[in-house]
């Protein structure tokens, strides 16, 4: 079965970026290339078995160049690629704008946590 084509050019970046880990993984390989233990380092809250799938995930949209290093112990470097670069060039202006209102996006996310944990049907 073949894909749609995409409605718009934000549904293709998307897709290519979905998830809330991606993002933070381009913004540590933008400062140069690492090994996967610095990865896992430089990214709290991550799994390992979570940073292996959106590596993998990222190598196969080619946003990500994955090299390994013949030797004993074997030794597997990540970087971006040209196409990852641009990516991550093309959401600076996101995180400069995510930055700016940090303070309002979380007090709204805390008043939506506080929502949720109401029972239903009670008031404020």
């Amino acid at each position: 079965m073949s894909r749609q084509p995409y409605a718009c050019g934000l549904d293709a970046a998307v897709d290519v970026m979905g998830g809330k880990w991606k993002a933070r993984i381009l913004w540590r390989l933008s400062e140069g290339t690492r090994r996967f233990g610095e990865l896992r380092r430089d990214i709290p809250g991550i799994s390992e078995k979570m940073l292996i799938q959106q590596l993998r995930e990222m190598e196969a949209h080619g946003l990500v160049r994955r090299e390994i290093h013949r030797q004993v112990p074997p030794k597997v470097e990540y970087s971006l690629t040209g196409f990852g670069a641009s990516l991550n060039a093309a959401l600076e202006p996101l995180g400069e704008w995510g930055h700016a209102h940090m303070e309002r996006i979380a007090a709204a996310q805390e008043s939506l946590e506080q929502e949720r944990a109401r029972p239903r049907g009670a008031r404020p």
